[in-house]
């Protein structure tokens, strides 16, 4: 059935709210902040579809057009709007009193209208402007919105037809489309457009904006904020776009000359202050280039005496820092910043005590490169062609150089004494954890200590205590490291014969018990009692402690078997040092560089998985470097040279393959 609705013009203040309407119940859709850009229409343009009424008590009902009504009412009250009171008369179609279709004609109102299409509403807004001369101040108010609302809208109405058309068509996406506004030139658009459809692929947003950048730097891109004002200043070219901010430099070359240049300037300033050979600029930091470089590191001086007073003032103060931590009421960030302190002043105490050689001054040199939205000094490089045939030189001596040594940041890793202290201790947990799983080389140490230390005139190792008490385990953060070395112990503990333990039995009787056990069980009691004398420990040299050196070789060639990295160690370490590891020791040298611009807390985190169970995603290589890695003085002597002979071959393989490509 048809209705016939008659026109008629009904007052504002005449109008009421309708029971059939199907929004009745859903009030916020009335509420100012719903029909903001409905009022602001209103103003401009006035009534442009009519209401549906039905008369009630001497009113007229709102069928269809609530939400007109409500924003008519704020109209009225609102005082800076002209031409709105409850008298003035607004268009309307009058539903019969008779009608038994109230809601649906309310429903059909509503749902019955398809939503605009967005790049149909894009054109609209750019035809607004080209067209009809529209500004988009002037859009803005008509539509309720903010200026850069408008503008956003704008920049895809004016991407060139052709790329609308095949939005359109479906050929490409929405989004693919909306790519084409990072840069304004219509021209350039339709040149990348028609290179990217050329062989009928698949075009992606993210290709798009990539192929964009190759045709100028946008003013709010990092690179662009950092050379316009030069820039501008040399008369270089400028597309404009309605948003400021996506404006584009279209000179890449002016570009890349002024980032060389400033980039150069700031490695000249550095290479004066520190006297070094040479200077050079990298616009974009690549580890495949930097790995070729060598570097060396500043070697021990003697401080002059206002130096030798200051490193007295920081070793005072590192004394009274030190008993402070050792409160054990101290919140975490408390204890945090304390840590950063010691951090802080030993970095001074060593700067004071520290400088390049005069031979590594004459050879090296400072590379200043563009990496996360700033300058970077890579300082102590030694170019290619300079590097000696030997990659390291004796420790200590101030002119060590190194291959892999170069990284995301200008420090190399120098662990404070405070986390070093901590290492030891765990390494030492690590080892008692491996000789309570060989029992049978453990009880034959002991005994050949024991026996030594009474037989012969020097003790053959101080690496354990072989006497009636258990060593007690300092550690800043013990609730925090690894536990798998103190699970291991436990589950030792566990296993051990403990029958012949019996506090309610004499001496003698529990000698008499003991004697009678199993050698395997002695073995294992012996082994863990030994274990819990371990002496904090790094690994230790042939020369040093033979004996030590090659037992934990054989019970220990591996400490990641009893230990593993965690946030607790990796909070303690710096940004720099984190994309360092994953850089050049595990091979993730992308993820490195992804991870540069995020917080040391993010980084921390993305370590803390990776190493309690390595990515799926993970080359062989890269797998075995993470299921290897350990601080270097913390594993075993010669345990995970072959991981890193591995990851340094298959990258030297990538540099290899990306040459030739």
């Amino acid at each position: 059935m048809t209705h016939a609705l008659k026109s008629i013009a009904i007052a504002i203040g005449d109008l009421t709210s309708h029971p059939a309407n199907v929004r009745s119940n859903s009030p916020e859709t009335y509420e100012s902040e719903a029909i903001a850009h409905l009022k602001a229409s209103l103003a401009v343009l006035g009534i442009i579809q009519p209401l549906l009424v039905q008369k009630i008590d001497g009113k007229f009902g709102v069928l269809a057009g609530g939400r007109r009504r409500a924003a008519l009412i704020e109209l009225v009250a609102d005082k800076t709007a002209k031409g709105f009171t409850n008298k003035t008369k607004i268009e309307c179609r009058l539903v019969p009193d008779n009608c038994d279709v109230t809601t649906a004609l309310s429903l059909a109102e509503n749902i019955t209208q398809a939503p605009m299409n967005a790049i149909d509403e894009f054109e609209a807004f750019a035809r607004m402007m080209e067209v009809d001369g529209q500004s988009p101040e002037t859009i803005a108010k008509t539509f309720g919105t903010t200026i850069a609302a408008v503008k956003g809208r704008l920049r895809y109405g004016l991407i060139h037809p052709d790329i609308r058309a095949a939005a359109r068509a479906k050929t490409i996406t929405l989004d693919t489309m909306k790519a084409f506004a990072d840069h304004p030139s219509q021209a350039v658009q339709l040149e990348v457009y028609e290179a990217l459809t050329s062989d009928d692929s698949y075009v992606q947003a993210y290709t798009v904006r990539q192929a964009l950048k190759t045709r100028g730097v946008q003013v709010s891109d990092d690179i662009g904020a950092f050379v316009r004002e030069d820039y501008e200043a040399r008369g270089g070219p400028i597309a404009a776009d309605l948003l400021e901010e996506h404006s584009v430099l279209e000179d890449i070359i002016l570009v890349e000359t002024i980032m060389v240049e400033k980039l150069t300037a700031a490695a000249e300033k550095a290479r004066v202050q520190a006297g070094f050979a040479w200077a050079d600029a990298l616009v974009r930091y690549d580890y495949a280039t930097m790995a070729e470089y060598g570097r060396v590191y500043p070697g021990p001086i003697e401080p002059d005496a206002a130096g030798q007073k200051r490193v007295g003032e920081i070793t005072e103060e590192l004394e009274k820092l030190q008993l402070e931590m050792e409160d054990d009421s101290l919140e975490t960030d408390a204890y945090n910043a304390l840590y950063d302190r010691v951090d802080a002043l030993e970095e001074e105490a060593r700067d004071l005590q520290e400088a390049y050689s005069a031979e590594d001054l004459a050879q090296a040199g400072v590379i200043a490169s563009w990496s996360n939205s700033k300058i970077t000094l890579h300082v102590g490089l030694v170019r290619p062609e300079d590097k000696p045939e030997t990659a390291s030189q004796a420790a200590g001596g101030g002119s060590s150089t190194s291959a892999d040594a170069t990284g995301p940041d200008t420090d190399h890793i120098v662990y404070p004494a405070s986390l070093t202290q901590d290492l030891k201790t765990e390494r030492a947990m690590a080892l008692g954890a491996a000789m309570t799983l060989h029992p049978e080389a453990t009880l034959d140490l002991t005994l050949f200590k024991l026996v030594t230390d009474v037989l012969a005139t020097m003790s053959v190792t101080h690496g354990i205590k072989v006497e009636a008490r258990k060593e007690y385990r300092s550690h800043a953060k013990m609730d925090e490291i690894d536990s798998t070395s103190l699970e291991q112990v436990a589950e030792a503990q566990d296993a051990l014969d403990l029958s012949w333990a019996d506090e309610a039995k004499s001496p003698a009787d529990q000698f008499a018990a003991f004697r009678v056990l199993d050698q395997g069980e002695k073995a294992k009691l012996v082994a863990y009692a030994t274990a819990s004398t371990t002496q904090s420990c790094f690994a230790r040299s042939r020369q040093s402690d033979s004996l030590m050196h090659d037992f934990e070789i054989e019970v220990m060639p591996d400490i990641r078997a009893h230990w593993t990295p965690n946030a607790a160690l990796f909070n303690r370490f710096k940004k720099a040092w984190l994309l360092k590891i994953l850089g050049e020791e595990l091979g993730l040298a992308q993820e490195a560089v992804t991870l540069a611009s995020m917080s040391k807390k993010e980084i921390v985190a993305f370590c803390d998985k990776l190493f309690a169970e390595p990515f799926a995603t993970l080359t062989e290589v890269q797998h075995s470097a993470v299921a290897a890695w350990c601080p270097p003085m913390m594993q075993t002597t010669g345990g995970a040279s072959f991981v890193v002979d591995a990851v340094e071959e298959a990258a030297q393989a990538e540099t290899v393959q990306a040459k030739a490509a």
